[in-house]
Parts: structure tokens; sequence; C-alpha cells
């Protein structure tokens, strides 16, 4: 178990070799257990889809642990999107934003749009920094079954799909992180979560 505030270096070091040899690893958010794999390697983010059964057409959020990682992924961050930068990360908002020709096509399912946020658990977070590339994190249990709060439930859902937990204790749960599309004009509330927008964030009228 690692520890869920100050992570030990040398379990982030192992979780990191794995990422960058093309694993899979599952570890703690601010809501679920995530499926991390390095976003911009295309044969892992192909295992993420098959590990989960997801639907090729869904494309996967990646957690990156700066607004400099966050340009890899990104082709443009428009000034909308810095205002909620500033005020919402690290923390459970993805911003949908216009996705860096490079990425791997699965990863947006085509869309050329990406899901970013900065993470703000203590553990995510670090690893992300450790292993120095985009993570993606979509919950790490089946499609269509409930999100997983416990390591032990990572491991009785995917098994032998996964190649490392890194076990950082229950996780918080429902809800889910907000994910707010701000590629367009008025930005889009893509699914109500975990952080309340306000009819500013939205560019609506207060």
């Amino acid at each position: 178990m690692v520890d869920p505030v100050v992570p030990a270096l040398a379990a982030l070091e192992a979780a990191s070799r794995v990422l960058w040899g093309g694993g899979l690893i599952a570890f703690p958010t601010e809501t679920f257990y995530g499926l991390g794999a390095n976003a911009l390697d295309p044969e892992a983010v192909a295992r993420v889809f098959r590990a989960k059964g997801r639907p090729a057409e869904k494309p996967l959020l990646v957690l990156v642990d700066s607004l400099e990682m966050a340009t890899r992924v990104a082709a443009e961050i428009p000034a909308k999107a810095r205002s909620l930068i500033a005020r919402y990360w690290p923390g459970p908002l993805t911003l949908i934003l216009s996705a860096q020709p490079s990425l791997p096509e699965a990863l947006t399912a085509g869309t050329r749009k990406i899901g970013v946020r900065i993470p703000g658990h203590p553990v995510a977070r670090a690893l992300v920094r450790a292993a120095a590339v985009p993570i993606t994190a979509p919950s790490a249990n089946p499609h269509g079954a409930a999100g997983p709060t416990t390591a032990d439930e990572v491991l009785a859902r995917l098994g032998a799909r996964v190649d490392l937990v890194l076990d950082g204790g229950r996780t918080a749960g429902s809800p889910a992180s907000t994910v707010l599309d701000v590629t367009q004009t008025p930005v889009r509330v893509v699914r109500a979560g975990a952080v309340a927008l306000t009819p500013a964030d939205l560019g609506e009228d207060a």
C-alpha cells in the first residue's frame, strides 16, 4: 500500500517503468481508481480499451501534471480554459480541448478533441509527475460496471488485465469529474459531476 498523501518514490518509479513499457496500472484519484497507460503510446491506449471492453467511439481523458504538459496533448488552450484551470485545477474538472494531431487516434476516438485535467489526488498527481507523460484515467473497471473505490475492487473486476495496482486506500467515489467542452461557444457541460460550475464559468449571465 502506498501513502495516499506522500507516496514513496520507489512505488512511483516502479509504476513509471510499467507505463514506459506499455503496461497498465490502476491508481487512486479524487473519485474512483483510474486505469492508467502512457497516453502517447498507441498500443498502450489500445490495451486500455481491451481491458475495459470500452467501445471504440468513447474517447479517453488524460491526466497531466502542469499546463506545460497539457500542451503536449492539447493543440490550443484558450483564454476561457485558462480561467477555469486557474480556478479548479488541480481537481476533478476535465476540460475538453482541441487535440494535438500526433495523439493516438483511439485516444480521441476520432473526435480531434481530448479531455484533460490535473488531478487533485496526491498519488495520481505524483504518478504523472514521476512518469513525465500524460496518463489515461478512465475508471478501472469493465465498461458499464460501477467505478472501483478500492484496490481490491480493481483486482476483482480486472484481475490480470492490470500489470500493477497502486493501493492508496479507499477513494471518495461518486460523483465523477465534471466534464466541460471549451472548444465551442458557449461552453457545454458534457457531464455534471464533482465540480459545481457557476453561470460565470459557463459564460452565462449571473
